[in-house]
């Protein structure tokens, strides 16, 4: 995975969700955006805030989360 330098986490921020820059815009909300159909150009229109590098960093992040694998710690 390549390093992440958008992507912040910070309980005091939308739970601590998955944020582009500290910002209240999750990536769980870009993945939703582009599942719908809006493209990357309508995104940024959508919000001017956002740049291309963004969006990217948070598909590249939602795509190696897919492949993450939560195994659970069991107690002594």
């Amino acid at each position: 995975m390549i390093p992440l330098t958008r992507i912040t986490f910070d309980s005091d921020i939308m739970g601590g969700k998955p944020c582009i820059r500290g910002m209240r815009v999750t990536v769980g909300m870009i993945v939703g955006l582009v599942a719908s159909g809006h493209t990357k150009e309508e995104i940024l229109k959508l919000y001017p805030y956002l740049d291309s590098k963004d969006l990217d960093e948070a598909l590249a992040y939602a795509a190696w989360r897919v492949e993450e694998i939560d195994v659970p710690l069991v107690s002594a």
